[in-house]
């Protein structure tokens, strides 16, 4: 919609700009000359005063305090309309000036708005504006005036059929604190703006069609320009903002949106260029949300700065640039002339719609986040015909499908010049593996030949891989018990053990990660019967968590319960320790993938172990004792399959563990004078993991969990009889080896017998 169908002007009239219009004021002064009339006089009215029309000439001045009036003009001249005033409609001429505060004015006019600004100025306060018949507030530029039509408005609604305000010439519509200007009629405008300016500051503009109309009826040659601070504009049908420019007459506009500014299209457009007109939009700390549409033979030149975002689609927009910390996120396939990036990011909408952006050149350095779908071989893709010069990373959107074909998914393409595009973080990570970028002439392609695990796959594979060293951990606490069933061999007990390890395995593995347990144990043994033996049963509970760098963690919970032997002979220094464990396992993966979003997968399964031990104490002079020993445990944990919420897909065999250990532990007990006995000790073993075929599919993809090799293990403890009854115990161990390490592992117990 253009203007109203009153002020639609011929191609001869608008060659004349302003005449008809002008000759329109002549006909209206001359019919309200016989209505109240001050001719250079001082006027104030009140409630008592009658209803009339009133006219204003050469320096006069009328106050309205609470009255009720027909329709005023004022030529050269001052109103002053206040409180509780209720007004047919004003119209101001001649420079001259309107004060409304708290007033009202409600218009049925039909050939002007209920407030018309003719190269004077109004301040509008607290007011209410409103025309049954066409628009709220017009300000206009005669066309021998060498300025407009200047409105202030202060928290006050400004509402018409048509319309809810205009400005055509050099005129200007400023909305402040909460102001609201709507068009109710349907097919309406919000504002309409003819080379005019129009600035809204916490205020709101509402068009039943469109929010903001630009036109260029009257040929005027002075730019149109409109600034939102803290402000929105609606169209409730059509778009927030329309250009409609006139074939074959230059028309230029300017938009300024700021401060958390929105608009809004009923039609989803934000902004529309039509009928070879010129925009220009700059969006600083502003989120937007909408298309811009752009007319063949119009333009339009986006500028996004100090975070600001635009979501939507772009078509045949001239250039567009964005700034730092600001981003545009397509909704559709788009069409830019020149890209400029400075350190913005262009994001291809969802991960699950693919987008093409055509560009005719790049410029600058920038990201842009994409989706692809490996597994059916869809990608979001850049295509640049011109030439694309800077730095640019890719984002990639990474999958947990494996690919059909790398090299097949092109991702850019450009026309020539010295672009340089790499991978956020260097790899995309897609299934089992993450990939490199490689570029071939003038496109850019995963490269097949450059990848490694992925961290999902790590995680799948370091989860599987962790069971055995979870149950060796809690096993270990219960066999540095021995030193404490030496003090009062064959007798009744109940203990606690708590415990801490760390194991960290090799980068060579392919998986390498660090793991941290903590847990618990609880105990109750007895003699059986007048033998050497003692049985008892235990119980317990423990956390580890494992960290696979690059934001990808684990967590294994364990549950367990078991069972144990020991037979020691007092006489010849002879043991014997065996142990039984069921554990139930609660298994949880987070993976950081190379976009920076995460995937989670967990899982249960069960496990159980054997672990037996021989050796002899032999006692030494002076208390000095030394042990030698060898031990065998074997753990086998259930195999599972389980699924990451990125598509990736994990099936483990059974895990198997065979540990051989042979060492010696030398100690010392010592006799203190209270009667307590302290029995410190140094341990040290040689280790051996004999399974080496532990497998584990990811994706299909088979990957060996190796773990076998060597290592040497030390340690050193200290147990402690404070009474008969009463023992306490305390050890650390560490060991290192090729593939396995544990930098230190500890425990803490007191046992209580009877």
């Amino acid at each position: 919609m253009s203007a109203p169908t009153n002020f639609e002007l011929k191609p001869l009239s608008k060659m004349m700009k302003f005449p008809a219009i002008t000759f329109l004021m002549f006909a209206a002064v001359q019919t309200h000359a016989q209505a109240a009339h001050l001719i250079g006089e001082s006027k104030v009215i009140d409630a008592r005063e009658l209803k009339n029309d009133w006219q204003l000439d050469h320096k006069s001045d009328l106050t309205v305090n609470g009255a009720r009036t027909g329709n005023i003009l004022v030529n050269d001249s001052t109103l002053s309309v206040n409180t509780g005033s209720l007004v047919d409609d004003i119209r101001a001429t001649q420079g001259s000036n309107v004060s409304l505060d708290g007033a009202t004015v409600e218009s049925n006019n039909t050939t002007f708005g209920a407030v018309r600004l003719d190269d004077s100025t109004a301040v509008i306060k607290g007011s209410s504006i409103s025309s049954n018949t066409t628009v709220g507030l017009q300000a206009f530029q005669n066309f021998d005036s060498p300025k407009g039509g200047l409105a202030q408005v202060y928290n006050s609604t400004i509402r018409g059929v048509m319309g809810g305000a205009m400005a055509y010439g050099n005129s200007e519509l400023q909305f402040h604190q909460n102001t609201l200007v709507e068009g109710t009629g349907a097919g309406s405008y919000g504002v309409l703006l003819d080379g005019a300016t129009a600035t809204a500051s916490q205020s709101r503009i509402i068009g039943d069609k469109n929010g903001v109309l630009f036109t260029n009826d009257l040929g005027s040659e002075s730019p149109g320009k409109l600034v939102l601070d803290n402000s929105s504009v609606e169209g409730r049908s059509g778009s927030a903002i329309v250009v409609e420019g006139y074939p074959g007459e230059e028309m230029e506009v300017e938009v300024d949106v700021r401060n958390g500014s929105t608009l809004t299209g009923g039609n989803g457009t934000l902004l529309e260029v039509n009928g070879g007109a010129k925009a220009s939009m700059n969006v600083d700390n502003s989120r937007l949300k909408g298309d811009v549409i752009v007319e063949n033979g119009s333009t339009a030149h986006l500028n996004l700065e100090n975070s600001a975002g635009l979501t939507g689609q772009l078509q045949n927009v001239t250039s567009l640039n964005v700034g730092d910390a600001s981003y545009w996120e397509l909704t559709g396939d788009s069409q830019v002339g020149a890209l400029n990036l400075t350190d913005g990011t262009v994001i291809f909408g969802h991960a699950d719609a693919f987008y093409q952006l055509d560009l005719d050149s790049l410029d600058g350095n920038g990201t842009f986040v994409m989706g692809t779908d490996f597994a059916n071989g869809i990608t979001d893709f850049l295509n640049i015909t011109g030439e694309a010069n800077g730095n640019h990373s890719l984002l990639l959107a990474a999958s947990g499908a494996e690919p059909v074909n790398p090299e097949e998914i092109r991702v850019v393409h450009t026309g020539g010049g010295d672009a340089q595009f790499s991978l956020k973080g260097d790899v995309v990570d897609v299934g089992a593996y993450s990939y490199g970028l490689k570029k071939d002439g003038t496109d850019w392609f995963l490269d097949p030949n450059n990848r490694v695990i992925s961290p999902a796959t790590r995680s799948v594979m370091a989860l599987f891989n962790t069971a055995p060293t979870v149950w060796y951990g809690e096993a270990t606490s219960l066999r540095t018990r021995m030193g404490e069933l030496r003090f009062e061999p064959g007798q009744a007990g109940v203990w606690m053990r708590g415990y801490g390890n760390k194991y960290k395995v090799a980068e060579s593995t392919g998986v390498g990660y660090n793991q941290n347990q903590q847990g618990f144990t609880l105990g109750v043994d007895t003699p059986l019967a007048d033998s050497q033996w003692l049985v008892g049963v235990m119980a317990g509970h423990s956390t580890s968590d494992l960290n696979l760098k690059r934001g990808t963690s684990g967590t294994v919970k364990s549950y367990y319960v078991g069972a144990y032997a020991t037979w020691l002979d007092e006489e010849s220094g002879l043991y014997f320790d065996a142990v039984a464990k069921l554990n139930r396992f609660q298994n949880e993966s987070k993976v950081g993938l190379s976009d920076g979003t995460k995937a989670k997968g967990k899982y249960t399964n069960t496990g159980g172990g054997l672990s037996a031990e021989f050796g002899r104490n032999i006692k030494l002079d002076d208390g000095y004792f030394v042990e030698p020993y060898a031990q065998l445990s074997t753990v086998v944990i259930q195999g599972a399959n389980y699924n990451l919420d990125n598509d990736l897909h994990a099936d483990g065999e059974r895990t198997r563990s065979i540990l051989a250990k042979a060492g010696a532990t030398v100690g010392r007990d010592i006799q203190l004078d209270s009667g307590s006995v302290v029995q410190p000790y140094l341990r040290a073993a040689m280790v051996h993991e004999f399974a080496n075929n532990n497998k584990v599919k990811v994706n299909n993809n088979v990957f060996n969990n190796d773990l076998s090799g060597s290592r040497a293990e030390f340690g050193a403890g200290m147990a402690l009889k404070l009474s008969q009854n009463l023992q306490l115990h305390a050890d650390l161990e560490h060991s290192s080896g090729g593939r396995v390490e544990q930098p230190w592992g500890a425990n803490l117990g007191i046992r209580y017998s009877w």
